[in-house]
């Protein structure tokens, strides 16, 4: 049964479904506004999904504000929009259910329907016969399809009911299909399905039904791409997802991995011309909508995803990416990366230099004595694979003055000092002096902060800022502290990890004391002379 071309598509053929708005909002720590939900479908359209669904329009007012603007306010290129909705209640026509009346008012031209197929539902839940719910599907689907709209099925706990009663699931598909949906999806609801039993049952209701079918996979065994995929080889020409696999529990089929897998090892197109290089940014982008931060290692778009540690992999990879890598990041919009550990080699330190901009492959007692220096700090607690910026400034050092550190600085410590005093009446005053030489000039600062380490922080920029105004445009925007491992648990070695940004990019840098103050002294060090390596400006020797 065909239906009209699905947005901007190469054809009909295949279906990339997305309900990130619908089913992935019910992830916990997820409460997407009307406006969240806006921007998510430009994101997901900019993607070139073929349809998104944008929740249950009527059941709740926000649902109902998006179908009314989202059409106003998205000129839609690749993406049909999609309303929820369930088939009608036993014993009354879907003409009169104000539910069905709801999907209709909405203007959606496509609508889900969720339809019960397992037998236990349908006498527990829906309270109902098993007649009475194939004759909700089919009118429900039937009036919905006279009123011009192309109606998708969700067969909701398809595969549970499968198991329990073959002969009524089919039953359940045929109905459906025979009423006019486009498409019946088979869900995996509880997400307890594996692949191979996937695969097997789609073949065969595909073979004894005649329909056309999808797949829609919770992942609570952790299988949900691979039954997703799993689906595919079994003849689903429709997969449901949702963006960076979120949704309920544990969440869904995470719609990037399936679509890199879809395009990059099955080779079917199913998203426009160059949109899968947009993989990455489109990922991080909804994160960052949905205010969650993005997987590290997630497939394909984590940072992570191709970055590599260590030695023998990066002597690999020095001869030909390919060899440790399954495709070229760029494909996805990612990069890959060199992490600079004590399981460095000589080939990870030449690799992370050249990404940084230093050609190190004509020097090898300048990499040898840098592999050296990496590993003599990481056993002091030291990490540089989290902190590149702090790598970069002592692989700078180790080429322009030596590993010990003589090449030139923008500044010169003389001492700092924090104080905390704790007052009678509960208050509390962090105060900080820094005493350092910069451009010749001796400068003497205080600050008062949020804490000792604030106070440490705006000493040293008010010290600094007079003499290098490019520093007024930065600012600290993480900070961890970690207690490595020690004698008591009080005067272990302390790890602090800082993130500055000048409003264009962020990096990390490191340190590592007897104490919290020590430690992010060295770290603020090194936050502060990178960002005034980054704005150009020239170091001096003091």
């Amino acid at each position: 049964m065909p239906g009209a071309p699905a947005g901007g598509l190469p054809d009909d053929a295949f279906h990339i479904f997305d309900t990130t708005l619908r089913d992935g909002a019910q992830r916990e720590g997820i409460n997407l506004t009307v406006a969240d939900k806006l921007t998510l479908a430009r994101h997901l359209d900019d993607y070139g999904v073929g349809f998104i669904e944008g929740g249950w329009p009527g059941a709740n007012p926000r649902d109902t504000e998006f179908f009314a603007r989202a059409p106003q306010e998205i000129d839609f290129k690749n993406a049909q929009l999609v309303a929820f909705g369930s088939t009608r209640r036993a014993g009354v026509p879907a003409a009169i259910d104000p539910q069905v009346k709801g999907l209709l008012e909405s203007g959606a031209p496509v609508v889900t329907l969720v339809a019960k197929a397992h037998d236990r539902h349908v006498e527990l839940a829906l309270r109902t016969t098993l007649e009475e719910n194939l004759a909700m599907i089919a009118d429900t689907v039937s009036h919905l399809r006279e009123h011009g709209r192309r109606v998708f099925v969700d067969c909701e706990h398809f595969f549970d009911g499968y198991q329990a009663n073959p002969g009524y699931a089919k039953q359940v598909v045929r109905t459906a299909y025979e009423a006019g949906a486009d498409v019946v999806v088979l869900c995996d609801t509880n997400g307890g399905m594996i692949p191979a039993r996937i695969q097997a049952v789609v073949r065969t209701v595909a073979a004894d039904t005649g329909a056309r079918l999808g797949i829609h996979a919770q992942d609570d065994t952790g299988c949900a791409v691979a039954n997703t995929l799993a689906a595919v080889d079994g003849g689903a020409t429709h997969v449901q997802c949702t963006a960076n696999g979120y949704g309920e529990r544990v969440g869904n089929a995470n719609l990037f991995p399936v679509v890199a897998a879809l395009e990059l090892k099955y080779g079917k197109r199913v998203l426009p011309e160059g949109a899968l290089a947009e993989t990455t940014r489109i990922s991080h982008a909804i994160a960052e909508v949905v205010n969650l931060t993005p997987s590290t290692h997630q497939p394909y778009v984590g940072t992570s995803a191709f970055a590599h540690k260590g030695g023998l992999h990066a002597s690999a990879i020095k001869v030909d990416p390919d060899l440790y890598q399954h495709i070229a990041p760029e494909l996805v919009g990612n990069t890959m990366r060199m992490l600079v550990s004590d399981m460095a080699g000589r080939a990870s330190v030449e690799l992370k230099g050249k990404e940084l901009g230093y050609d190190l492959s004509g020097d090898r007692a300048l990499v040898g004595r840098v592999v050296e220096r990496v590993k003599e700090q990481e056993l002091k607690g030291y990490t540089y694979e989290a902190a590149d910026a702090s790598f970069e400034l002592l692989l700078r050092d180790a080429v322009q003055g030596g590993v010990a550190g003589a090449a030139p600085r923008y500044f010169r410590l003389e001492s700092w000092r924090a104080i905390v005093e704790q007052r009678p009446d509960g208050a509390q005053v962090n105060e900080a002096t820094v005493k350092l030489w910069t451009k010749g000039e001796r400068v003497v600062a205080t600050g008062e902060g949020n804490g000792p380490v604030d106070a440490l922080d705006r000493a040293l920029r008010a010290g600094l800022e007079r003499i290098h105004p490019e520093l007024a445009r930065l600012a600290l925007v993480d900070y961890k502290v970690r207690i490595l491992e020690g004698a008591h648990g009080t005067s272990s070695t302390t790890r602090v990890l800082i993130s500055m940004s000048d409003g264009r990019t962020e990096w990390t840098t490191v340190g590592v004391g007897d104490n919290v103050i020590a430690a992010s002294w060295q770290a603020l060090d090194d936050g502060y002379t990178y960002g005034l390596l980054r704005a150009g400006v020239e170091p001096r020797a003091e």
